[in-house]
């Protein structure tokens, strides 16, 4: 039986390590709220976030909770909020995390026991290879909705679906979908939401005035 892990206590001026080796349990008990994911029995740390991405990670939640209060479907989750796949034995944190009310997982008041309908990660430098490969995989394999993939360095976007399966056997696959000759993303899961891609890289980002009305004009036009 494993011991209990107790976690390292820091000063201000040190470093959490990078990788402990731990199970689910230790992981989700001291780990999870400090930006650490959990993957092949180690809890990781995730990267330092830039600034950039903080101001795409707050309006991304100001245009899903514009959507939610005026057309309510789910619950909508950012990180260090945990997305919990059982059948892969990981634990992901993705930056923002689309969860509708249908959906069949278990949702809890600290972390979602299944994959959510929609993962979004925003890319930083440091995490262009866990971002790009390794959580499109786990999130391919663990059977999340969509996963967007949003890269404010390169001004590149790109949205993956879970393909219709004939056979209920066959296993999970991703289809890249394109956005269309206007720049705009529609999404099945989010009925009337119109993401526009070349908004995403604005400077500035819309306001919280902007956004509601910005949905608004959205779903009056559905």
């Amino acid at each position: 039986m494993n011991q209990p892990i107790t976690p390292p206590t820091l000063s201000k001026s040190a470093e959490w390590p990078a990788e402990i080796e731990c199970t689910p349990e230790e992981y989700l008990a001291h780990y999870a709220a400090e930006f650490y994911e959990y993957a092949d029995g180690k809890a990781i740390k995730m990267s330092p976030i830039h600034t950039r991405h903080n101001q795409l990670t707050r309006y991304l939640r100001r245009l899903f909770d514009s959507y939610n209060e005026l057309h309510p479907v789910g619950k909508i989750e950012n990180a260090p909020f945990v997305m919990e796949l059982p059948e892969l034995g990981k634990s992901r944190e993705p930056d923002i995390q689309v969860i509708l009310d249908a959906n069949p997982g278990h949702y809890t008041p600290t972390a979602m026991i299944g994959p959510a309908d929609i993962c979004i990660e925003i890319v930083s430098p440091e995490r262009l290879q866990r971002d790009y490969t390794e959580k499109l995989e786990d999130y391919e394999k663990g059977g999340v909705g969509e996963y967007w993939i949003l890269d404010h360095l390169r001004r590149d976007a790109r949205f993956y679906r879970q393909a219709e399966r004939a056979n209920p056997n066959d296993p999970p696959l991703f289809v890249s979908c394109p956005v269309d000759a206007d720049g705009n993303y529609r999404t099945p899961a989010l009925p009337g939401l119109v993401l526009h891609v070349p908004t995403l890289w604005r400077d500035p980002l819309p306001g919280v005035a902007e956004t509601y009305a910005m949905v608004e004009a959205m779903l009056k036009a559905e």
